[in-house]
């Protein structure tokens, strides 16, 4: 394929997921010969050592991503980039509004992270629960959408009416090396050693999306039955509401929240089992990494992305959501060796040079 010229249009490189997965990408892209530009509000984050030195990074200086259009368009007609990807619904936006006052015209694709709708509907602040109106209005200006589910595409489609052809599905370049190998690193804590009760483990951010409670809720019945420990890692707003939950339900002794841990393949590779409590998500990525590293997996039938990942639930175990009682059950089969696990031809579909060639895909579509 003709080298091309790409820049990838980010908040930052924070803790999150998308971030993860965008310096992933902007390393594959460049290992494929493009040129790529990494353009962020802020030059912050905690992914940079996964981007090579030649990847361009520009940092706008901008601290909120919708005050960025000015300098987004500055950065636009100075470089001329062929093709611009945005990933998050702000810079999405932004994207779209540089696009219309620059004089240099990429082809712009926007990633669709979550199902909107469902993101709305959960969410407390008014910046999340207005977003879908923003989509609607602005998204279908972009040339060409990449979701990361299909779950998360028809939801995009329904919202904004823009053509199901110009959205496409491209799953995360979640499996690289990296991860392979830290899957075999046993991580120090004292609870992941030989001979400890097994770990049931979650991870994510601690807010009202991951739904940790059920969590909670389910562990208490398990621990009933047998001796295990619950470990959460992320951070977030709930995190003294988890505790005190855990200390109503009886097990504060066997619970623990590390916080952010990065990266935390080993954790995964070495727990009883991974759970999945989310109320919505666009493709849990966290989900993948859990399978891709050998733990058990139960996660709940949320819109959208753990039916796809867990083949309907061919693949570990798919539950309803908030349903601690079916929660507990699956656990407990999953703790009892009873869940079926993921191939190397089930996980093929998120490797990194799956994601690439469909992002590389969609990104050169109608350029000269």
């Amino acid at each position: 394929m003709k080298p091309r010229h790409f820049a990838i249009f980010l908040p930052d490189l924070g803790q999150g997921g998308a971030e993860r997965m965008m310096a992933n990408l902007s390393r594959g892209l460049f290992e494929r010969g493009h040129r790529v530009d990494l353009v962020l509000c802020r030059k912050e984050g905690v992914y940079f050592d996964a981007i090579p030195p030649e990847v361009r990074i520009f940092d706008l200086g901008v601290g909120n991503p919708m005050l960025a259009t000015k300098a987004l368009v500055a950065y636009l007609e100075a470089e001329k980039p062929e093709t611009m990807l945005s990933a998050l619904n702000q810079p999405n936006t932004v994207a779209v509004w540089a696009l219309a006052k620059s004089r240099h015209k990429p082809r712009v694709v926007i990633g669709i992270r979550n199902t909107l709708t469902e993101e709305a509907k959960h969410a407390k602040s008014l910046k999340l629960k207005v977003m879908p109106l923003f989509v609607k209005r602005y998204g279908p200006r972009a040339d060409a959408v990449i979701a990361v589910s299909q779950g998360a595409a028809d939801d995009f489609v329904q919202l904004t009416g823009m053509p199901a052809s110009r959205v496409h599905v491209v799953y995360n370049p979640v499996i690289d090396d990296a991860l392979l190998a830290g899957a075999k690193v046993r991580p120090e804590h004292p609870w992941f050693q030989e001979g400890q009760p097994p770990v049931v483990l979650g991870i994510g951010r601690l807010n009202t999306q991951k739904d940790f409670p059920t969590l909670l809720k389910a562990f208490a019945k398990v621990r009933a039955q047998r001796e295990c420990r619950l470990m959460i890692l992320g951070e977030g707003p709930d995190r003294e509401a988890l505790q005190a939950e855990a200390q109503a339900l009886g097990f504060a002794a066997d619970f623990q929240m590390p916080g952010f841990v990065s990266p935390p393949f080993g954790y995964m590779a070495h727990a009883g089992v991974f759970v999945l409590s989310s109320l919505f998500e666009g493709l849990p990525g966290v989900l993948i990494q859990a399978l891709a590293s050998g733990a058990p997996c139960v996660a709940t039938d949320c819109p959208s992305g753990p039916r796809e990942v867990l083949d309907g639930g061919r693949i570990g175990a798919l539950i309803p959501m908030s349903d601690p009682v079916a929660m507990a059950a699956a656990i407990s089969k999953a703790l009892d060796g009873q869940l079926v696990e993921a191939s190397t031809q089930d996980l093929q579909r998120f490797t990194m040079e799956a994601a690439v060639s469909g992002y590389e895909q969609v990104m050169t579509e109608g350029l000269p």
